[in-house]
């Protein structure tokens, strides 16, 4: 007689046959859910990874604003293209952003700086040279400038060895004028139309413009009818002449001068 193969239920076997239940049920499952039924709350947390993302799926239309924050940025991610134009206002600017070394060549004009922003200690030592100066800006490059007056004294003397002998001196404008100035001479205490006198204690000597004032102090044994003269007058300078009224005795004249250019 013949007996009939009877398998055995064992732990195995029954976990076997439930874990393929599972496995089918749970496919069909999935194959049958409608559409549209899995939603957020249906969502573990950290379920929809970088990689379960499809190529261009995340579009602007899908941020928060303000979602996209600073350290949400990779290196380099914003390109000059991606910042709109005006986007960069001087409020966005951390400061000490804008350094020399990022602004290109020629960037600063003149029209880009505001009244009194390069001031003398924003200059280099060195930095304005004779070629950076307008040819205006006499007396440095050029003549007297019109309206600006230079100042000086004088002092000649000698003891003439005769009568009516005559000593000389002569004095060179630091800066040329233009054109020779109208000459006029003062003895102590005059004044003119065009030399208003010595202002600020005796030590400021005034001209109008186009004239030259010689303002005398001092004057001791000089010929009373020339007690002093110029000569040689020009845009360069002048020259002082005096006459010696005593023979053997010192003859001098002391004084100021200023000139105005015209």
């Amino acid at each position: 007689m013949k007996t009939r193969f009877r398998p055995k239920l064992n732990y195995s076997n029954v976990i076997a046959t439930i874990a393929l239940f599972v496995a089918l049920g749970g496919a069909a499952v999935a194959a049958g859910l409608p559409k549209n039924s899995v939603g957020p709350n249906q969502l573990k947390r950290g379920a929809v990874t970088s990689g379960k993302l499809r190529k261009g799926a995340v579009t602007s239309g899908k941020l928060a604003p303000k979602s996209v924050v600073a350290g949400k940025l990779g290196p380099n991610a914003v390109t000059p293209g991606n910042i709109g134009n005006g986007a960069v206002t001087t409020s966005k600017l951390a400061a000490g952003s804008v350094i020399a070394s990022t602004i290109k060549n020629s960037v600063v004009t003149t029209n880009k700086l505001n009244n009194e922003a390069v001031t003398s200690a924003k200059l280099g030592k060195g930095s304005v040279t004779l070629a950076k100066l307008a040819d205006d800006v006499a007396p440095l490059l050029g003549t007297l400038k019109t309206g600006q007056t230079l100042r000086g004294v004088f002092d000649l003397g000698a003891e003439a060895s005769t009568n009516g002998g005559l000593f000389r001196s002569a004095v060179s404008f630091p800066f040329p004028l233009l054109n020779t100035p109208a000459v006029t001479v003062l003895q102590p205490g005059q004044t003119s139309a065009n030399c208003a006198g010595l202002g600020n204690g005796g030590t400021t000597p005034a001209a109008t413009g186009g004239n030259l004032c010689v303002y005398i102090t001092k004057a001791e044994n000089l010929d009373a009818t020339t007690p002093l003269a110029l000569e040689n007058n020009n845009r360069l300078g002048f020259g002082l002449v005096a006459k010696a009224n005593e023979k053997d005795k010192e003859a001098l004249a002391l004084g100021l001068w200023a000139v105005t250019a015209p």
